[in-house]
């Protein structure tokens, strides 16, 4: 039996931080009591305190002390900190059965449920912590984080939120609390918490990170590039970053640098599920990428955050896709849009046709009541409209291709001018007078992505709604409406993993519902505008018929012919839509009648063709 003594002397050593002096009495002390718990529990707390490996003697202490929940919870978090966290499970359990109130061993108890896949147990736990210390910063932030895993956002940004207020000056909390936000498509918030983050310490990578990512969604390119360079200054191999740096390089079509980027990464980070994706989504995918399948399936079999799953969902469903193995790629893509319906409302169809309803009313006959109300005359403008997955993008990139105009991509505009008309129509105000400020205010938008084009786009598809308000205000602008098979649509919509796009892309019916009312919008504009500012231009001739319809266009907003529209391919300018690679390849009709290889799966988007195409697709022949 060791003599009291001793062990008071150790302890004192060990208080007044005399380690060195503690770990030779102890070993000393070993020789001779070489089975005693309470010796090598000292020990490897002094070597914890040294900074030295301190896991033989945390694991003999544990072995020796099987009922002492210190030891135990010690060497679990040991284990813990080593990303060691299946070996760890014992070990916390059994300290958190001896000791349940203790909040270290709940929370690392927690934390390594949550590591290896067993987030909703991690759960009641990091509430117990919580409850238990109503003002513990980490259990917030903890919680906050499996939450998010879980696709809970809303409760999430809350708990984060709440370990901002309690801990103002970790960077940590403000760039979870930002990831929070941009994963729920709040970026302008998202970016504010970065900066924060940034305040509280300007070397900290993932906050730089952060700032590409949103940079990214803001079509602020350059930003997004030098953001992502600061963290990789901070940490070369930052893995995530070298992820997002290969998206940048993809967006101005270096395909194989930015593969080459995901590769990197994924060397630093095996699992990497933004590196796996990348590598899929920037080409086609063939029988011979064998080894990502593997490491993809494998992947997709653990219990993933719902964040990721969703985005390697998508992508096992594009190399089934590309394989031609459709019954393998819709389970897939169904499982992603599942998913993605846990982050974000449920969509409701009752709401979108009153809103529908509502626009057609306010503005569906806007000229009627605005007589000659002048806008602009400019002619710089062209709008390019429709359906997402429809063309868009691709008439954009033949247009840009021509040397008088410049691609500005999707510009946010004209969905606040028609709320603002509205209220100023609810009011009782005259909303003639906004008009011809809705017009200034929009060029000298425009005009600062480009100064001197001749024509500028604006490729927002979804401006569809506002048709009649945009010709309002000027006249004279060319609005190109991109109209493709509505089940093809409808499908590729459902088919690609939107960063912000709306619920009705995750439902097939929810779908179908909402090509009606933009096929109900649609039938207005065209009867109303006149043939001068409205062109239709349907994607399966475009494709097949590639001159004939690009003279066509270029006729229609007024530029004469150049060869480099048919090689829009080689256009130089970035591409941040989710057609970015597709609009980089030659010409093909590889995408129509696409839906016929999933027709067992797509019964409620026949609907859409039972009620005839022709209002879709007319166009000029």
């Amino acid at each position: 039996m060791i003599e009291p003594e001793l062990l008071a002397r150790l302890m004192r050593l060990v208080q007044q931080q005399r380690l060195e002096e503690a770990e030779r009495a102890a070993r000393s002390a070993l020789r001779t009591h070489t089975t005693h718990g309470i010796l090598w529990k000292i020990l490897s707390v002094v070597r914890v305190q040294q900074h030295k490996d301190a896991l033989p003697e945390l694991t003999r202490a544990a072995e020796l002390l099987p009922q002492d929940a210190e030891a135990l919870g010690n060497l679990g978090s040991a284990l813990h900190a080593r990303g060691r966290w299946r070996d760890a499970l014992p070990y916390l359990e059994r300290a958190w059965r001896l000791a349940p109130n203790d909040t270290g061993i709940l929370t690392d108890l927690a934390d390594c449920l949550r590591a290896t896949g067993h987030a909703g147990d991690a759960v009641p736990l990091y509430e117990r912590a919580l409850a238990i210390d109503p003002r513990s910063a980490e259990a917030h932030h903890h919680l906050g984080n499996v939450l998010r895993d879980l696709g809970d956002l809303r409760k999430a940004v809350a708990l984060y939120l709440r370990a901002v207020e309690l801990e103002p000056n970790r960077a940590d909390r403000y760039c979870s609390l930002g990831n929070a936000l941009l994963e729920a498509r709040r970026i302008d918030e998202a970016l504010l918490r970065y900066r924060q983050a940034l305040a509280c310490r300007p070397s900290y990578a993932p906050a730089h990170l952060g700032q590409a990512l949103v940079f990214r969604q803001q079509r602020r390119s350059a930003e997004a590039l030098v953001a992502c360079r600061a963290a990789l200054a901070i940490d070369p191999n930052f893995p995530e970053a070298l992820a997002v740096l290969g998206e940048l390089e993809a967006d101005d079509g270096r395909f194989e640098t930015a593969e080459s980027l995901f590769r990197r990464a994924l060397e630093l980070k095996p699992d990497l599920v933004m590196a796996i994706s990348g590598i899929a989504a920037h080409r086609k995918m063939t029988s011979h990428d064998s080894e990502w399948l593997r490491r993809a399936t494998s992947l997709a079999s653990r219990r993933l955050p719902v964040a990721e799953e969703i985005t390697l969902r998508y992508a096992l469903g594009k190399y089934f896709d590309d394989v031609r193995e459709f019954d393998q790629a819709f389970p897939q893509y169904h499982r992603a849009n599942e998913l993605c319906k846990r982050l974000g409302p449920p969509y409701d169809a009752k709401a979108v046709t009153r809103r529908v309803d509502e626009i057609l009313d306010t503005i569906g006959d806007i000229h009627g009541r605005l007589g000659d109300t002048a806008g602009s005359e400019s002619e710089v403008p062209i709008l390019i409209i429709g359906m997402p997955r429809s063309g868009t993008s691709l008439a954009e990139q033949i247009l840009a291709s021509h040397p008088e105009v410049f691609g500005a991509g999707e510009i946010v505009f004209w969905s606040s001018a028609y709320e603002e008309y509205r209220g100023a129509r609810r009011q009782g105000q005259s909303a003639a007078d906004l008009i011809p400020r809705f017009a200034a205010d929009y060029l000298r938008q425009l005009r600062s992505s480009s100064n001197d084009a001749a024509r500028i786009i604006d490729k927002m598809p979804v401006n569809f709604m506002y048709a009649g308000l945009m010709h309002a205000a000027l006249p004279r602008a060319r609005i190109i409406h991109m109209t493709r098979h509505p089940i093809d649509t409808c499908l590729s919509i459902y088919f690609q993993n939107f960063f912000n796009i709306g619920p009705y892309a995750n439902d097939l019916s929810a779908l179908a519902h909402y090509y009606q009312e933009y096929r109900r919008m649609m039938q207005v504009w065209r009867t109303r505008l006149p043939a001068s500012a409205l062109l239709e231009v349907p994607y399966e001739g475009l494709v097949t018929e590639p001159e004939r319809w690009i003279r066509r266009l270029l006729d229609f907003v007024g530029l004469p012919w150049d060869p480099r529209c048919l090689d829009f391919h080689r256009a130089e300018r970035a591409v941040i839509t989710a057609s970015r690679w597709q609009v980089r390849q030659p010409i093909h009709s590889g995408s129509t009648a696409r839906w016929r290889n999933y027709e067992s799966y797509v019964a409620p988007l026949k609907a859409l063709m039972a009620e005839g195409r022709a209002a879709d697709c007319a166009a000029p022949s």
